[in-house]
């Protein structure tokens, strides 16, 4: 008889055993489910574990037979932490009942009501609309720019569109005027804003 090592670890719900058998057969492997014991067999390999520190539910115990180890996954009758898998233990299911452990803060935040997400979002983004041109020069950026020289363009007479476009492309943009009186009279001087140099591209 070979001993087989093994190890394990648990939640609140089930304790997961891992018996390092390296290239057990799954054809060959035994498992047996008791409320206070589990027994494994692989041909001449035996583990026993008993009695369990708790009860399990051998119906809906299960395990997986791998290449380097076997592992069973025991489903606990009661929740709660073992700290071990076989001892004397007081058995939860003898001193109290089962009930759902909840917490004061889960009860409290199940207590809580609901928040409407969708109600919520509807009022955040009307909140959030875009303030308009009156409101900040600024909003819309070039496009919001562009459309008031549009404007200016559509709205000003031959004269005026003449001196736009002459006074546009003689400054090499840096000058926009719509009297015709004063663009005409000679060539448009570049001005470029301050703290920058106008170069000539050739």
């Amino acid at each position: 008889m070979a001993s087989l090592r093994h190890e394990f670890y648990e939640t609140d719900e089930k304790l997961t055993i891992s018996i390092f058998d390296r290239g057990a057969d799954p054809a060959q492997v035994s498992l047996t489910f008791e409320p206070n014991k589990v027994s494994y067999a692989n041909g001449e390999k035996t583990l026993s574990l008993e009695p369990l520190k708790g009860r399990i539910d051998p119906e809906r115990c299960d395990f997986t037979v791998g290449k380097v180890k076997v592992e069973i996954r025991l489903v606990k009758m009661a929740q709660g932490r073992w700290g071990g898998i076989t001892g004397d233990a007081p058995d939860p299911l003898q001193t109290a009942p089962i009930v759902p452990a909840t917490s004061p803060a889960v009860a409290e935040a199940r207590a809580k009501p609901k928040k409407n997400w969708e109600e919520l979002t509807t009022k955040i983004l009307s909140s959030e609309k875009e303030a308009t041109t009156d409101e900040d020069p600024n909003v819309g950026g070039d496009s919001t720019v562009n459309s008031f020289f549009q404007k200016i363009f559509g709205d000003a007479d031959d004269d005026a569109k003449r001196a736009m476009m002459k006074s546009f492309q003689e400054s090499g943009g840096t000058t926009l005027s719509t009297n015709w009186e004063e663009v005409s009279k000679g060539n448009v001087e570049v001005k470029p804003p301050a703290g920058s140099e106008w170069k000539k591209w050739n």
